[in-house]
């Protein structure tokens, strides 16, 4: 069966396209864009691979990608496989020996290989690596108060294997800036005890665009991005006027702390953070080479 032609007008219409996108490229030429990927992106394989397309894109456009994801649900999937049974405190799991073993193996082993992978079919070129290469990031052990309302009282929770980054080094993803290759990064970590660390992913991904000074720290989310209180999507905000969201309880739930870890990486050092869906193919492209973007930018 031969191809379908496309008609002259259809053809113009795509060099559009294009031409209209050239001013975003520019804009970012050489530019760090740190992308946190995760969600139900992650399990789906035409989204998957549409995010592929669009970071092999940016790094052929002359942007310097870097790739930070997570993995909660195949973490818990293997632990209910393994039998491996968690505590939690506070609705947080306490992560210890035997779990963190799993969180190395599903995020250092099986999602990284195959978003690498995913990357070298859409042509790109991508190299898999955790906070331990290079000694990229130490962090400190963490710990949580939590709040009982039936004592009225705090209590610190030792939350096991799960840590905060404290020292970011860039060198290694220096190094491949000047490169092809595209950087994979999951979140396990050494800590300053030579254990490994769990980190969280949207927390990680601050750490690391704040260390580079990324001009866009993107966080691919379920979720269209910041809601005002009829539900409807806000395009910008400040930093002043994030907190106040927050503090009216227009930013609610789960939410919170996801606007909290922009305004950290805000506080780090990066340009701006955008929160967006990562459920629309090509979001990526939306947001950096569109007018209106994708989500909800959120500025210093």
């Amino acid at each position: 069966m031969s191809e379908t032609v496309k008609s002259e007008a259809e053809l113009i219409a795509e060099a559009e396209i294009l031409s209209k996108a050239l001013p975003y490229m520019l804009r970012y030429d050489d530019k760090t864009v740190v992308v946190k990927f995760g969600g139900h992106a992650m399990g789906d394989e035409a989204l998957g691979k549409a995010f592929a397309e669009d970071i092999t894109l940016l790094k052929l456009a002359g942007l310097n990608p870097v790739v930070v994801h997570g993995g909660g649900p195949q973490i818990n999937a293997m632990l209910a496989k393994l039998d491996i049974k968690s505590e939690f405190a506070g609705g947080m799991r306490i992560t210890d020996k035997k779990t963190v073993e799993v969180v190395e193996m599903v995020l250092a082993g099986s999602i990284n290989k195959e978003i690498v992978q995913t990357i070298g079919e859409a042509g790109g070129r991508a190299i898999g690596l955790t906070g331990k290469d290079g000694n990229m990031v130490t962090v400190e052990r963490l710990k949580r108060k939590i709040y009982d309302p039936a004592t009225q009282t705090e209590t610190e929770v030792d939350l096991g294997f799960v840590g905060n980054p404290k020292v970011v080094r860039t060198e290694v993803l220096e190094v491949l800036k000047k490169s092809e290759i595209i950087p994979v990064l999951a979140p396990v970590c050494p800590g300053e005890d030579g254990e490994t660390y769990n980190v969280n992913a949207d927390t990680f991904a601050g750490a690391i665009a704040g260390a580079l000074g990324a001009t866009r720290l993107l966080f691919l989310t379920d979720v269209p991005g910041v809601l005002d209180k009829d539900k409807q999507l806000i395009r910008e905000l400040s930093r002043a006027e994030a907190q106040r969201l927050i503090e009216d309880g227009t930013i609610s739930g789960g939410m919170i702390p996801k606007v909290e870890t922009c305004l950290e990486a805000l506080d780090r050092g990066v340009e701006a953070v955008v929160i967006l869906n990562g459920k629309v193919p090509h979001a990526v492209l939306l947001e950096l080479f569109t007018e209106h973007g994708a989500g909800t930018l959120i500025t210093r």
